[in-house]
């Protein structure tokens, strides 16, 4: 079981792993889709979007991996599957940096 406490959900793909959105797995996002991830929050994903966001999220773990290589993990049979583990994902990371308290504002 993925410890969400650390901001980790696990995903089935090619094996188990674990799903992880830091500053810069959000980033490497930005970076590669050339939008902020807000903007993308509000226009939905689509299919690039959807590849680039798994693969952000699973580098956390292997820095060796492509976004060819986890586009493979995906096809119509568990892309819904994949969204919901996304999302889980960034309320996890964004829950979790929620309920901290600001540093050196006391």
């Amino acid at each position: 079981m993925a410890n969400k406490q650390r901001g980790f959900v696990d995903i089935e793909l090619d094996r188990p792993r674990k799903l992880r959105y830091t500053l810069n797995a959000l980033a490497e996002i930005e970076d590669k889709l050339g939008v902020s991830v807000t903007e993308l929050s509000e226009t939905g994903l689509g299919i690039k979007s959807i590849r680039t966001f798994l693969w952000a999220g699973l580098i956390h773990e292997d820095t060796n991996l492509n976004e060819k290589d986890v586009g493979s993990w995906v096809d119509f049979e568990n892309i819904e599957y994949v969204q919901r583990k996304i999302a889980e994902a960034f309320e996890v990371a964004t829950r979790k940096n929620d309920s901290r308290e600001p540093t050196g504002t006391n």
